[in-house]
């Protein structure tokens, strides 16, 4: 079989490059206290998009940190008379929620589901700013040249996650405890990021996850596509490459890998082992470091693309809430 990156084998037992900040537990505390004690402001609007049959649709508004007002598509069933699980939804780098239809498949089991838009992408989502440095290109770097971390973009979003997984939580048509998360490529980060943020997450699907490991990213030369942000900042704000490992070490504080550990879901990863855009070992960085109940899904000859069969995989990994 070809290889673009570490034999599987070494696989399983890679841990990452991407240092983490020293204090990083501390970042990641004192950020969810901010985030709980911030007034929602929920509002649920009835939305008549498409009129199924036995399932109300609705506009999920609220406000996160820094005053961002984030939007979901929350989607239940009508008229049932018992607590439901709840499936999250998150999608990838720059696109937006989807079609209400699309949701459809978890509400026909009795679930209700909520798909976020993330804030300043293809959504209705709100990006307010307030840092300094570079808005030009990318939210992976937005905010890298603050010198508050607490304003690197991907923190608000990551919070984002876990405030939408808390609001659903708190509806009264929701069993907390039987609530699931998934996502692909960056909706595969998000799922990782809001599994370890909101602990009452009890399934996390992982679908090829972004935001992993950069520096593995870098040093494998595949910062391109969707991680050419990093190329983009080295160039502009660190030619000579001086400050490289402050950069990689302040990219900490939104890497994936580093919130593994604090997952507590049951958690199913799907891989391809030709993924050359967000390569197989970053994810594994990410995997190796879940403590939690977890597997593994490999697609050897498949990459960052629209993998067979595994939304079945996922569905069925759902029916366990």
């Amino acid at each position: 079989m070809p290889l673009i990156d570490k034999p599987l084998s070494e696989l399983y037992a890679y841990r990452g490059l991407n240092p983490r900040p020293s204090d990083f537990e501390d970042y990641w505390e004192s950020s969810l206290k901010e985030m709980r004690v911030l007034d929602p402001r929920i509002e649920l609007v009835p939305n008549k998009t498409i009129s199924p049959r036995n399932v109300e649709c609705f506009d999920l508004w609220f406000t996160g940190v820094l005053g961002g007002r984030i939007y979901a598509k929350y989607l239940r069933p009508s008229r049932a008379k018992q607590k439901h699980p709840a499936v999250l939804q998150f999608h990838g780098y720059g696109e937006n929620s989807g079609d209400w239809n699309d949701k459809l498949n978890y509400v026909s089991q009795g679930y209700c589901v909520a798909a976020m838009d993330t804030r300043g992408q293809g959504g209705l989502s709100q990006d307010v700013g307030g840092t300094t440095g570079n808005t030009l290109s990318g939210h992976i770097i937005r905010g890298l040249g603050d010198p508050d971390p607490k304003n690197l973009l991907f923190r608000s979003i990551f919070l984002d996650t876990a405030q939408l997984a808390q609001i659903v939580m708190s509806f009264p048509e929701i069993d907390p405890a039987r609530v699931g998360a998934t996502g692909s490529s960056q909706g595969g980060a998000l799922t990782l990021a809001c599994a370890a943020l909101e602990p009452r997450i009890k399934l996390a699907a992982s679908v090829y996850p972004f935001l992993c490991d950069y520096r593995r990213v870098w040093e494998m030369d595949l910062a391109q596509n969707a991680y050419d942000e990093l190329r983009t900042y080295f160039r502009l704000f660190d030619p000579r490459h001086l400050r490289e490992d402050e950069i990689f070490t302040k990219l900490g504080y939104i890497d994936c890998q580093h919130l593994a550990p604090r997952i507590s879901a049951e958690v199913i990863m799907v891989t391809g082992l030709m993924d050359t855009i967000c390569p197989p070992s970053s994810q594994f960085a990410a995997y190796n470091k879940i403590n939690s109940k977890k597997d593994i899904v490999i697609y050897p000859d498949y990459g960052h693309e629209a993998i067979k069969g595994h939304v079945d995989i996922i569905f069925n990994f759902m029916n366990k809430l």
